[in-house]
């Protein structure tokens, strides 16, 4: 068994902050990631794409390398390729890596599992060809591979940044079609003032959209009636936009309209969960410092709440101060005093936040989509059907579970939770919170026999106290 002072589920910007401010204050750190590398999906393989594709990716993308290098120290453990699929008590996490399951005890738990796409179900997104604009940034990221004649539909900065990169890799999108609204920038206005404070994000979005003028990629806004078209594959983009009607052939699609906390693992453990209407999620119950309703457990950067990755930084060192702080390595008062300036650099972080969200809202027709969508890729259960359920009595997302099997599949939920928890609100009139949301089983992830079989808890004993 593995023990640990701390032990932190993600090696995003969160958790690898958190690993070396806690590792630094006397804290023995294990770091448990799925990937082969650090850096979470944001900064995702930084250390070996940053020498061949860092003028590609941009600056942003570079400036991960400070927080990878960060996790080199004699108090931290970094375990890659480790999947956790359990988490029990607060303090025992199950995991398996290289073929075999493993233990790890800690005194405290880090949650830093970072944010998941917003799925889009539109009508032909299950279509070959068709991924996520995230999907794509890992291609070329981890492999060098851009996507050729392409599209990009849905709405916010993650749209133009992808476009922006495929462009300078020499393999420029066919177009973006884009769902926010005039009204959406309207209701925007009434956030201007902050985020003018926040200019930098504005400079940078107008910098990337005077990029994309220039080499003449056509830009349809207020798009609605969003299908992708095909039959073995996607072959075009069909939607509405200034009073006409538009297709574009392509060979890819790429999908956008917002991120969400992954909150898997958070529910796994009970931890309360509200809806955030300004980021049209739920979003987990903690405090200033990352501390949940159970006591051993702490969610910090986009698990908890979607802010970004210099957001999710600065969390992960916050709470890690309040670790060391519970654990005895450092006081009240040191806590308070490291935790000053990096709540003040949160805020100004933050302020064009409430702007962005107002400004690119998700896709109403794929929030609340048609009946014959499907919304349960794994189960192939359509957004009909969970409105079916309700007319039957179905009351929430647990309960659909047994009328049709949606979220039952591999994923648990994770794509479909949101939409059927959205579809269910919109039909019986009530609210997101009263719906609810999917509980979540044991494992978090599939786990084979044979990987539990190879536990060896003796071989597998490492105390890093």
């Amino acid at each position: 068994m593995y023990k640990a002072d701390l032990i932190v589920i993600g090696a995003g910007p969160a958790g690898m902050a958190a690993a070396r401010q806690a590792g630094d204050a006397g804290l023995s750190v294990l770091v448990l990631d799925e990937q082969p590398a650090p850096g979470g999906q944001i900064y995702r393989d930084v250390e070996r794409a940053s020498s061949a594709h860092g003028d590609i990716l941009g600056r942003d993308f570079t400036d991960g390398l400070a927080l990878t290098r960060g996790l080199a120290h004699d108090n931290i453990t970094h375990l890659r390729g480790a999947v956790v699929w359990q988490i029990e008590d607060g303090s025992r996490v199950s995991f398996s890596r290289d073929g075999a399951a493993a233990l790890a005890d800690g005194k405290r738990i880090l949650l830093a599992t970072g944010a998941l796409e917003r799925s889009m179900p539109v009508p032909g997104w299950t279509l070959p060809g068709v991924m996520t604009a995230g999907a794509a940034q890992i291609l070329l990221k981890q492999s060098g591979i851009v996507s050729r004649r392409a599209v990009l539909v849905g709405s916010g900065p993650l749209l133009y940044l992808v476009a922006t990169q495929m462009l300078r890799a020499g393999a420029p999108p066919l177009a973006l079609v884009e769902t926010q609204s005039r009204q959406d920038f309207a209701k925007s206005l009434r956030h201007l003032g902050g985020a003018l404070r926040g200019w930098r994000y504005l400079l940078k979005g107008l910098g990337m959209l005077w990029q994309l003028r220039r080499a003449g990629i056509p830009r349809h806004v207020c798009a609605t009636a969003i299908a992708i078209d095909g039959d073995t594959k996607a072959r075009a983009v069909t939607f509405h936009a200034g009073n006409l009607d538009h297709r574009i052939e392509c060979e890819t699609v790429l999908m956008h309209h917002g991120v969400i906390p992954n909150t898997q693992a958070a529910r796994s453990i009970d931890i309360p969960h509200h809806w955030n209407a300004s980021q049209n999620c739920f979003v987990s119950d903690c405090d200033r410092w990352g501390r949940t309703a159970v006591p051993s457990v702490f969610i910090a950067g986009d698990g908890a709440a979607i802010g970004g990755a210099k957001v999710a930084a600065l969390a992960g060192r916050i709470a890690a101060l309040e670790i060391a702080c519970d654990l005895g390595r450092i006081t009240t008062a040191e806590r308070d005093a490291a935790a000053l300036p990096l709540n003040r650099n949160i805020a100004n972080e933050r302020r064009a936040r409430p702007f962005l969200d107002a400004a690119y809202p998700p896709y109403a027709g794929a929030v609340l989509p048609a009946d014959d969508t499907i919304i349960c890729r794994c189960e192939e259960v359509t957004a009909g059907a969970i409105r079916r359920m309700a007319a039957l009595g179905c009351l929430g997302p647990n309960q659909t579970k047994a009328f049709g099997r949606p979220g039952m599949g591999p994923c648990q939920g994770r794509y479909c939770g949101l939409s059927v928890t959205q579809i269910l609100s919109d039909t019986l009139g009530t609210s997101q919170d009263k719906t609810g949301y999917y509980r979540i089983r044991p494992p978090l992830k599939p786990v084979t026999l044979g990987e539990i079989a190879a536990m060896s808890e003796s071989d597998a004993t490492k105390d890093f106290e």
